[in-house]
Formats: structure tokens, sequence, C-alpha cells
């Protein structure tokens, strides 16, 4: 295993590197999510499921 000098992440970024990729990150994620809800609301309209 390797061993590290300093202090640091275990993913190699630096602090601003981390925070970029995760402003990335959450916005990627919500937009995946409200496409999500959009096509399940289309597909309930086209074909009601359940009750």
């Amino acid at each position: 295993m390797a061993q590290q000098d300093g202090p640091g992440s275990l993913s190699g970024l630096t602090d601003n590197e981390a925070k970029e990729f995760h402003k990335i990150f959450v916005s990627s994620f919500v937009l995946f999510t409200a496409v999500a809800a959009v096509a399940h609301i289309l597909a309930w309209m086209w074909r009601p499921w359940g009750i």
C-alpha cells in the first residue's frame, strides 16, 4: 500500500478540484433525476399503471 508524505485526499484531488467535481456531479445528478421524473410522468399519462 502506498503511503502519503503529508495530509491529502484519497482521490488525489486538491480541495478546489474536488469542489469543482462535486458541483458538476450534483448538477448532472439533478438533471438526470429531472429527466427521469418527466419520462415517468409522460409514461403514466400514456399508459397508466398501478391503481
